[in-house]
């Protein structure tokens, strides 16, 4: 049974970590789960912070556990083999508190591969160079124990990426090394272990890859969940006012570096209050959704729609000037955007405003120009949109 809008019911071969999260989730939406090359900005954004956090608390931890364990070398191994790792240990917990307290803060997807894969890197190496230390240590009891240990090293690699809400193929991407890592610690005889325990070994690095896989995506579907209710209005499913903030001023600055234009358009319906003092909030809500639907499909590629408050939207038009601005939100007025209770249609009065004509600066002061000639295009007639004098457009 396939997953989709219209049956958003996951069959019995999804496994069963994922199904609270894909049971109201679309054909697309999990399509995110296995590559994250068509996450939202603000998924992305929100997913690099979480994954950039705990690489620098796991960089800590490492720091301090991998130079304290120095005591317990020289206290299983001789010297120099004790002293050797020893300095390594030293590089390694260096490299790490570098991790911890240098790594840029800057919440982007390059950064946080480069996070993460320098967190994973770290040990990787270590791993190899302290099996070629003690591969011709004499072991006794306690000392062959101690190389268990460093065995086992990949292994609790791999588990910890379940820690971070990766997709699928993210995760595969930083398992994969690791696992053959533990491989060929196997064929070069590296391991203390024999030749079937080293085969279960990496049996048993790849089985809980998978398990932290699993652990990963399941992270990233109700990061997905969580970030989509942020993103969204609940009523008109158009972006909610604290997305809407975020996509202006991402917009802002693109168009700002690269010098292009940027409309921006504040809806606010006519006499919408008497609505909901004559019919009722459930008569309101419809008249809302009605509105959205209505302004949403005059709407270009790359044009955003963004519930402000009560019966206010803005529209962002990126790469746009003002008279093509003004093109699209005629549409919008001669179509008209539904129809009141009493059946009259609905109109609106539309502030209009654009970066390079308007020279705002910041996206807040882009956004008050268009509410104040809102609030002008009302006070003239409403049903009109109002833009810099030479723009403004008498009622359609």
């Amino acid at each position: 049974m396939p997953i989709s809008r219209n049956n958003p019911q996951p069959d019995e071969t999804i496994p069963f970590i994922l199904r609270p999260f894909l049971r109201q989730r679309s054909e697309e939406e999990f399509g995110w789960l296995f590559w994250p090359a068509k996450h939202m900005p603000l998924l992305t954004s929100r997913r690099a912070e979480v994954i950039l956090l705990r690489v620098r608390l796991v960089a800590l931890l490492f720091a301090v556990l991998t130079t304290a364990w120095i005591l317990i070398d020289m206290i299983v191994l001789p010297w120099p083999n004790w002293g050797l790792l020893a300095a390594g240990r030293l590089a390694a917990g260096g490299a790490f508190a570098l991790i911890a307290f240098r790594l840029t803060r800057t919440p982007t997807l390059t950064a946080t591969y480069l996070a993460l894969a320098a967190l994973y890197a770290i040990p990787t190496v270590f791993f190899i160079f302290s099996y070629w230390v003690i591969q011709d240590v004499q072991l006794d009891s306690l000392s062959s124990t101690l190389a268990g240990i460093y065995a086992f090293l990949p292994i609790i690699m791999i588990a910890g990426l379940g820690m971070f809400p990766l997709t699928a193929l993210e995760s595969i991407v930083f398992a994969l090394p690791v696992v053959l890592i533990e491989l060929l610690s196997g064929l070069l005889e590296w391991h203390m272990f024999s030749l079937s325990q080293m085969i279960s070994s990496t049996w048993l690095a790849a089985m809980i890859a998978v398990v932290a896989c699993l652990c990963g995506i399941s992270q990233l579907g109700f990061m997905i969940a969580l970030v989509r209710q942020a993103v969204r209005d609940p009523l008109t499913q158009c972006f909610s006012r604290l997305s809407g903030e975020e996509l202006l001023e991402i917009q802002f600055i693109l168009a700002t570096r690269s010098n292009t234009p940027l409309s921006i358009a504040f809806v606010d319906l006519d006499n919408f209050k008497s609505i909901n003092d004559s019919f009722g909030h459930e008569s309101g809500d419809r008249v809302l959704l009605n509105a959205s639907q209505k302004l949403r499909s005059v709407l270009r590629t790359g044009d955003m729609l963004v519930r402000w408050g009560g019966e206010e939207f803005v529209l962002i038009l990126p790469s746009t000037y003002c008279k093509e601005a003004a093109k699209v939100l005629e549409r919008a007025l001669t179509q008209g955007l539904g129809d009141r209770p009493d059946g009259r249609t609905m109109t609106a009065s539309i502030g209009l405003a654009e970066r390079t004509l308007d020279s705002p600066g910041d996206w807040r002061k882009l956004i008050e120009i268009a509410d104040q000639r809102m609030y002008a295009a009302k006070n003239t007639g409403k049903n009109r949109i109002a833009g810099p004098t030479e723009l403004f457009s008498p009622a359609v």
